[in-house]
């Protein structure tokens, strides 16, 4: 296609012209006069022509049929052009049955008419403009002059029915036979590459509109933006519209849609402003672009404003541009705005109805979305696969296998579940209800199967950490000739990082660079992501920083998981660089963003850093609240942390069981006992909140290192779980305190069930019996753990200095520089052992 050759040719002599707004009118009783006064048969035929001609032209393609049955019952013989104006009558109104009867009465009049060359090409129009392909098809083949009008009609069919390839190869064979693309073909060519993304072929047909002179042509340079735009060349189309000498609504509509496909929001909207400023008519394509990508920037006053020019021009809300409305007010969250905007559009269609519902499942109605399934029924509208896709979704999200199943059904009764979207949302309920093995059966009975459906079984193994199964998949899809895409890779890397495969991962990462297989934002987070929840967060932050030489800008997403890095391995040197790039891009005041950093500054010790950060929010939402009461947490700040929690309730946010744990977590270091109790009665009785496993495990930690051994037991009874190994650690270590070895062995035991292969188990056990005297016990241990090879790691500490991190344990004289610590630590002994006798002198 690319080694196309355009040769010059002649444009359109008819383009561009306007339509005569003119008719002539010829009523019966004129005809008659004429015919009884002047028996100049041309001068009657053209009087007949002209009427017909005009009636076609002002699409009263009726009273022009009228007068052809009274040409007829005159016995006039009626030529060629008169059956050319009435099927060119019937292409303006699509009149297709009208048409068929002109070509029957065409047929019935022998092969005069059934085989003119003009007759010919005029019926191919009229098929072809009405879309009918096998007639349009049957007839263009049999003729024997294929001139520029049938090709132009065949071509434009074939793009309309969107068999672009054929289109292309009618493009071809037409220059085979010598006749050359006018200004009506070049637009349909045009899109015919743009619809397959042939880039090249359109940069030929734009080098051919130039050298024949279409370039002054305002509907072929509208299409060359399309093209370009719908290939991803918007350099290209912004080249053509600037250079365009005129301009009209279809060439400003064509740059907004091209950059709005593009993801090019912001020039989009820069674009319609343009628009309003020159002075160019809005259309609906022009506000509908513009609301779509103000919905997609998030744009709220933008789309309102896209909104009140439509009200003051006076647009009515059809069913087409209250949908565009409708929908972007879903997107901004303002769900009450697309109520009334739904409520008020003149026609619903079931596009219209499926728009709310999906709306309502996207943001978490799912009560109201099945409200609107309901009134649907009840007007007897059917549902059709884009509303059992939206319920399907709704009954995944929610994990409501009852539904699923339920929808499911339906899509058998209706003879849906053949339609690919569907199956796939079947395939995807049942994943995320955890029944995976009804996901793959559903799979397994679908025929046609697409890449998307590949993807959702993928993805559903993936998420279990199912990775050998995943993989399989993933082979199996190449088998049956599916190629996969970067989300397949993506599957499988994070299947294999759930599974804590990190070499496998990191090799399917290498494997999809090397096959031109190029990760995307989501490939390079994943990675980040699994290394930092499989402990190696040093790693991860190399990986981002890999990320960026590669050209990938991070998202939200990729910031926050390289912060939790920095926060796991305690790197501030690190998450202060982090918080650097944040700030210079304008990044730091977004919700989860300065929530990693309030987190990170408190988990790597500086309290302070966090305050800051935690005060430049200007509109806090909880979780940034519980990160920074985590902080205080962490560190022994109760009084901040109890604070906080004050204000928070004070700016009318409800607390959460995270917020909670924080808390008592808080009063648990501190020692507040009474505060801690306050807490959880207040948990329970005023929030709502039932506590978990973890706010017992505080409590009972709380009494125990404030000696209310007994009440700690007493709330250990109550509870509806049984203890797991931190509560019973709790007890164990209040037993040491109060020397009850009764109560010690019968924990020790239970503790022993519970984690066998955790050593610090056995060193608490251990020590439970030493406090206690009981030394055979505590020797019958330390065999023990020697049977088990089980071996107590020592905690350690670390620093960084430049890019070198030291690590230090207990008595460690490991390290390069020993003698030169131990120096300086003897020396500031020594220090404050002189200081401490000046204090006390």
């Amino acid at each position: 296609m690319a080694s196309l050759c355009f040769t010059s040719a002649t444009p359109n002599p008819n383009f561009p012209q306007s339509k005569s707004k003119k008719s002539l009118k010829l009523t019966q009783t004129h005809l008659t006069e004429l015919n009884e006064n002047d028996k100049n048969y041309p001068t009657l035929y053209k009087s007949y022509f002209h009427s017909i001609s005009s009636l076609c032209k002002e699409r009263r393609i009726q009273e022009a049929v009228d007068l052809l049955t009274q040409m007829e019952s005159e016995d006039l013989q009626i030529g060629p052009e008169i059956y050319g104006e009435l099927l060119q009558g019937c292409v303006y109104e699509r009149a297709i049955h009208t048409g068929q009867q002109i070509h029957a009465r065409i047929l019935k009049n022998g092969d005069f008419f059934a085989r003119n060359e003009y007759i010919d090409t005029k019926l191919v129009i009229f098929y072809a403009k009405c879309d009918v392909l096998d007639v349009a098809n049957r007839l263009f083949f049999r003729l024997r002059v294929k001139n520029v009008f049938s090709w132009a009609a065949v071509i434009g069919l074939n793009c309309r029915m969107g068999f672009n390839e054929e289109a292309l190869i009618g493009l071809v064979e037409m220059q085979e036979m010598g006749i050359f693309p006018d200004n009506f073909v070049v637009p349909n060519v045009l899109k015919a590459c743009g619809a397959l993304a042939l880039v090249g072929v359109g940069r030929t047909v734009h080098g051919y509109t130039l050298k024949v002179g279409f370039d002054g042509c305002v509907f072929v340079g509208s299409s060359l933006i399309d093209m370009y735009g719908k290939c991803g060349f918007l350099d290209d189309a912004r080249k053509v519209f600037d250079g365009m000498i005129e301009r009209n609504v279809v060439a400003w509509n064509s740059m907004i849609v091209s950059y709005v496909q593009n993801g090019l929001n912001e020039e989009a909207i820069k674009v319609f402003h343009e628009m309003r400023s020159e002075g160019i008519e809005l259309t609906r394509v022009s506000l509908m672009s513009f609301l779509s990508a103000s919905a997609n920037l998030d744009a709220l006053e933008e789309g309102k404003q896209g909104h009140a020019i439509a009200i003051i021009g006076g647009l009515e809300l059809d069913n087409i541009f209250g949908s565009s409305i409708l929908n972007f007010y879903s997107k901004v969250g303002l769900i009450e705005d697309a109520e009334l905007a739904f409520s008020i559009i003149v026609e619903k269609d079931i596009v219209t109805w499926n728009l709310l519902i999906s709306s309502y499942v996207r943001h978490g109605l799912v009560e109201k979305a099945f409200n609107m399934c309901h009134l649907m029924k009840s007007k007897n509208l059917r549902f059709d696969c884009v509303t059992l896709a939206s319920i399907l979704a709704a009954a995944a999200d929610t994990s409501n296998l009852k539904l699923g199943k339920e929808g499911h059904c339906y899509c058998i009764r209706n003879n849906l579940e053949s339609d690919v979207v569907v199956a796939s949302s079947i395939v995807d309920m049942y994943a995320k209800c955890e029944r995976i093995d009804d996901a793959k059966g559903v799979f397994n009975s679908i025929t046609n199967r697409d890449i998307v459906t590949w993807n959702i079984l993928l993805a559903a193994y993936a998420d279990f950490g199912l990775s050998g199964e995943a993989l399989r998949i993933f082979y199996q899809m190449q088998l049956e000739g599916v190629s996969p895409n970067v989300i397949s890779w993506n599957s499988v890397i994070l299947g294999f990082l759930r599974n804590g495969q990190l070499d496998e991962a990191k090799d399917m990462f290498s494997q999809m660079q090397s096959l031109g297989v190029q990760p995307n934002v989501i490939t390079w987070t994943t990675l980040i992501a699994g290394l930092v929840q499989n402990g190696h967060g040093n790693e991860a932050i190399l990986v981002f920083q890999n990320m960026q030489e590669a050209g990938i800008k991070p998202s939200a997403a990729s910031i926050t998981c390289a912060l939790s890095a920095c926060k796991d391995v305690a790197s501030l040197r690190n998450g202060r660089a982090f918080h650097g790039y944040v700030t210079r891009r304008d990044l730091c005041l977004l919700t989860p963003i300065a929530t990693s950093l309030v987190d990170m500054y408190g988990k790597c010790g500086n309290t302070h850093q966090a305050k800051r950060v935690f005060d430049m929010v200007l509109t806090k939402e909880l979780p940034l609240y519980n990160a920074m009461i985590s902080g205080y947490a962490l560190h022994g700040q109760a009084v901040e942390a109890l604070a906080l929690y004050k204000y928070l309730q004070k700016e009318g946010i409800d607390p959460d069981n995270i917020t909670f744990t924080n808390l008592l977590y808080a009063c648990n270091h501190a020692g507040l006992i009474n505060e801690g109790l306050e807490l959880f009665c207040s948990m329970i009785s005023k929030h709502c909140v039932n506590p978990s496993m973890e706010h017992y495990g505080c409590v009972v930690s709380l009494l125990c290192r404030c000696g209310n051994l007994d009440e700690a037991l007493r709330l250990v009874v109550k509870m509806p779980y049984d203890p797991d190994a931190h509560i019973i650690g709790s007890l164990l270590a209040a037993c040491r305190a109060h020397h009850e070895i009764e109560l010690a062995d019968y924990l020790s035991k239970h503790l022993l069930q519970l984690e066998p292969e955790n050593p610090g188990n056995y060193v608490a056990i251990s020590n439970a019996y030493a406090a206690a005297g009981s030394w055979n016990e505590v020797s019958k241990v330390r065999d023990l753990m020697k049977e088990k090879g089980l071996r107590k790691y020592p905690g350690c500490s670390w620093i960084q200095i430049g890019e070198e991190v030291h690590v230090f344990l207990a008595g460690d004289r490991s390290h390069s520089n020993t003698e030169e610590i131990y120096a300086i630590l003897a020396s500031l002994g020594m220090e404050m052992r002189f200081n401490a006798e000046i204090l006390c002198s």
